[in-house]
C-alpha cells in the first residue's frame, strides 16, 4: 500500500506539472489584461511601464519559473480584478459550487442505482423500456438546454421555484450552505437537477450493464442452484460487484461535474467557481484563470487517487499495487 501511495503521489506531481504548464502557456492567448486594469486615457509608455511591473514582458521561461516557484508554496498569483490571492478568491466561491456537485451527486446515486438494478433484473418490463428510452433522450440533451427548459417550466410558467441566485444560507458546523434553509433548498433544486442530468443517464446505463454482466456470471448461477433467495443474490452478491466499475467512473465524473458547473452556474447565475471562471475570462484575469484550471486539475487527481484506494475496501481481491500474488 505504501509503495502504491508513493507511486500515485509521483504520478500526481507529474500530472499537476503538465496541467500547470498548459494552463500557464495559454495565458498569452487570452487577451491583454491591461485592457481591464487601465483606462483608454493611459499612454502607451505608461502601459509598458505597468507591463514591466507586472512581469508581462518577461520571457516565458522566466515567468513560468517565477510562477511555479510561488505555486509550490501555495501562491498561484494575485487576481487583477479582486486584488486578492487567486486561491482565496476561488475558495470563497468553492462552497457554492460544491453545493451543486453534492446535490447533483445525491440525485444521481439515489436514482441511478435502483433504476439501473431494476432494469437489469427486469429487462423486459414496460418500466425498464421507459427508463432506457428516457436515458437515451437525456444523454443527447445538453445541460444548458435542460437548465433553460426547467427554468421555463418551474420558474416562469408554474412559478414554483426561483430561477436564479443562491438563496438564503445558514452556518452549521462551519459550513455556510443553502441546504440548511428552506429558501436555500428551493434555489438548489433546479441547478442540481440540471447538473445531475449530465451524468444520470450514463450511470443508469452503466449500473444496468454491469449488473447484467454480473447476473450472467457463474457464481450467481451457482447461488441460484443452491436455492439462495433472489433478493440476497441480487442485492448482496451481485450489487456489491456491480459497484466497483461504477465507483471508477463515478470518481472521475466528480471532477467532471465541477468543470460542468460552468454552464449550470451561468444559466442560473449561481455564484460559484464556474461563474467566476467565465467572469475571469471576460476580464482577462489571467492569474485567476490559471489558478482555476490548476484547481480543477487537482480535484481530478485527488478524486482518482481516492477511488483507487477505495477499490480495496469494496473488493479486497483487487490488487491496487499491480504486483502479482
Amino acid at each position: 500500500m505504501f509503495s502504491f501511495l508513493v507511486k500515485r503521489l509521483y504520478q500526481a506531481l507529474v500530472v499537476m506539472f503538465v496541467i500547470s504548464l498548459v494552463a500557464f502557456a495559454i495565458q498569452d492567448n487570452l487577451g491583454d489584461p491591461l485592457r481591464e486594469l487601465v483606462g483608454q486615457s493611459v499612454s502607451e509608455s505608461e502601459r509598458q511601464a505597468l507591463r514591466d511591473d507586472l512581469g508581462l514582458n518577461d520571457p516565458f521561461v522566466t515567468k513560468y519559473t517565477r510562477f511555479i516557484t510561488a505555486a509550490v508554496q501555495g501562491d498561484l498569483g494575485t487576481s487583477y480584478f479582486f486584488k486578492r490571492p487567486a486561491v482565496d478568491v476561488i475558495l470563497d466561491k468553492l462552497v457554492a459550487t460544491l453545493e451543486l456537485v453534492f446535490g447533483a451527486t445525491l440525485i444521481i446515486v439515489v436514482l441511478s442505482i435502483p433504476l439501473g438494478v431494476y432494469s437489469a433484473i427486469n429487462p423486459k418490463s414496460f418500466f425498464t423500456k421507459v427508463v432506457m428510452a428516457m436515458s437515451s433522450v437525456g444523454i443527447s440533451i445538453p445541460v444548458f438546454l435542460t437548465a433553460i427548459m426547467l427554468m421555463y417550466i418551474f420558474s416562469i410558467t408554474l412559478g414554483w421555484l426561483p430561477s436564479y441566485g443562491r438563496g438564503e444560507t445558514a452556518n452549521v458546523l462551519g459550513w455556510q450552505s443553502g441546504f440548511f434553509t428552506v429558501d436555500g433548498i428551493k434555489h438548489l433544486i433546479l441547478p442540481c437537477v440540471s447538473l445531475a442530468s449530465i451524468m444520470l443517464p450514463l450511470f443508469i446505463r452503466l449500473v444496468r450493464s454491469e449488473m447484467l454482466e454480473v447476473l450472467s456470471s457463474e457464481y450467481i448461477k451457482f447461488g441460484k442452484a443452491k436455492g439462495l433467495p433472489l433478493k440476497k443474490i441480487h442485492y448482496q452478491h451481485a450489487l456489491k460487484n456491480t459497484l466497483l466499475p461504477v465507483l471508477t467512473v463515478g470518481g472521475v465524473q466528480i471532477g467532471t461535474m465541477v468543470a460542468y458547473t460552468i454552464l449550470t452556474e451561468t444559466v442560473f447565475q449561481w455564484p460559484g467557481t464556474g461563474f467566476l471562471f467565465l467572469e475571469a475570462i471576460n476580464r482577462v484575469d489571467t492569474p485567476l484563470i490559471t489558478a482555476y484550471v490548476i484547481f480543477v486539475g487537482l480535484i481530478f487527481v485527488v478524486t482518482n487517487t481516492i477511488v483507487d484506494l477505495l477499490y480495496g475496501l469494496i473488493n479486497p481481491t483487487v490488487n491496487i499495487t499491480g504486483k502479482g500474488a
